[in-house]
């Protein structure tokens, strides 16, 4: 298994599709960076040699944000949103979906588990 930018992908993959284990590398960045590194599409990760391999981890760290930095970045990012108390900063607050969704269904990913109220019932005057 090649170890990329602190993360093993996986060797029998073709190359363009094992970056894409990489937080922060999706498919169209993957592409480009194996067509700047001058390796062929559908080559197996394994079957790189060392000169393409240190060409594309060079494109990566030169031109990409990638895993521990990009992580670090979006949490930086919330801190913001939340410190400055904007609309997105107090939906991140509340734990609730920032990006216009509706809420009276269909927010389970982000409110969790229903949580159930309970009934409250006349009470019967006494006499």
């Amino acid at each position: 298994m090649p170890r990329v930018v602190g993360v093993d992908i996986p060797g029998k993959k073709p190359i363009e599709i094992a970056l894409t284990h990489v937080h922060g590398i999706g498919r169209h960045s993957a592409l480009e960076i194996t067509r700047s590194a001058g390796i062929k599409p559908g080559t197996r990760a394994d079957q790189l040699t060392e000169e393409q391999f240190s060409r594309m981890v060079s494109i990566i760290d030169r031109s990409h944000t990638v895993e521990g930095e990009l992580r670090r970045m979006v949490t930086q990012n919330i801190a913001r949103l939340r410190e400055i108390n904007c609309y997105r900063g107090q939906r991140h607050r509340k734990n609730l979906p920032v990006r216009g969704q509706r809420t009276r269904t269909n927010a389970r990913t982000r409110k969790g588990p229903k949580k159930t109220v309970a009934v409250k019932r006349a009470v019967k005057a006494a006499g």
